[in-house]
């Protein structure tokens, strides 16, 4: 049974925002092209409410910068709603603290998701939270 892209790119999203050094990163991000995915990654950290704006603007940044996507309103726009998304399921756990990880994006075709993997921090005591959004485009 063949997976919809959907779900393809929502792992490849996740899987990008999970990878522990540039080197691994670069490595998936060969392997996903061979399969016909675009796709980045862009780390960040930071207080979680007074970055929402700067992650939004990253990913987009990115996606642009890696030819993710194009430079029109539709796809920033997909990859800015993805991206607010997944950070509104990170939310609740990191309001107020201190968040560091990494943001996957990944599109085939005209699905585009967007993954945050976080960690949140309070002291030396981390919490582990992971978001996704999805956009078709």
């Amino acid at each position: 049974m063949n997976q919809p892209d959907s779900k393809i790119i929502a792992g490849a999203a996740i899987k990008l925002a999970l990878t522990e050094s540039r080197e691994a990163e670069k490595e998936l991000k060969a392997a996903l092209a061979a399969e016909g995915i675009r796709a980045t990654a862009v780390d960040y950290g930071g207080e979680f409410l007074t970055s929402v704006q700067k992650v939004v603007e990253r990913a987009v940044v990115a996606a642009k910068r890696e030819g993710v996507i194009a430079g029109s309103h539709q796809e920033e726009g997909g990859v800015a709603g993805a991206t607010r998304e997944a950070l509104s399921q990170i939310m609740p756990k990191a309001l107020g603290l201190n968040v560091g990880g990494k943001v996957g994006v990944a599109r085939k075709g005209e699905h585009v998701a967007v993954a945050i993997f976080f960690a949140i921090g309070l002291l030396h005591l981390n919490e582990v939270a992971i978001g996704l959004g999805h956009r078709a485009i």
